[in-house]
C-alpha cells in the first residue's frame, strides 16, 4: 500500500502540471486549474490506472481485488478528491473516503 509521502508527492506533481496548463491556457484561473486537474485524474486513472504524479511516485490505483479501477471509479474518486475533505480523512489502512467509496487503493508499483 502506498504511504502518505508518495501520495503527497503524486498530488503535488499533478497539481503543478494542472497549474502550468491553467496558467498558459486560462490565465491561472483557479477553477480552470481544478478542472484541468480533474480531467487529468479521470482520463489517466480511468484508462491507465495512474496519473503522471502517481507514475513518478511509483504508485497506481487498483480495486481491492487487484483489478483496474476503471472509468467510473476514476470519475467518482476524482469528484470526491476535488472536494478535498474526503482525501484528508483516512481510515486505519490510510485509505481516504474517496478510495473507500469506490473500493480502490493506491499501491506501490
Amino acid at each position: 500500500m502506498a504511504r502518505a509521502g508518495r501520495r503527497i508527492l503524486a498530488i503535488c506533481i499533478d497539481w503543478a502540471i494542472a497549474t502550468v496548463i491553467s496558467n498558459f491556457a486560462f490565465g491561472g484561473n483557479p477553477w480552470a486549474t481544478l478542472a484541468v486537474f480533474a480531467v487529468e485524474q479521470i482520463l489517466l486513472i480511468g484508462t491507465l490506472g495512474y496519473s503522471i504524479g502517481h507514475r513518478v511516485a511509483g504508485i497506481h490505483v487498483v480495486r481491492l481485488g487487484g483489478t483496474p479501477a476503471g472509468p467510473l471509479a476514476a470519475l467518482v474518486r476524482t469528484i470526491l478528491l476535488c472536494l478535498v475533505i474526503p482525501a484528508v480523512v483516512f481510515d486505519p489502512d490510510q485509505r481516504g473516503i474517496h478510495d473507500r467509496a469506490m473500493d480502490t487503493i493506491l499501491i506501490r508499483m
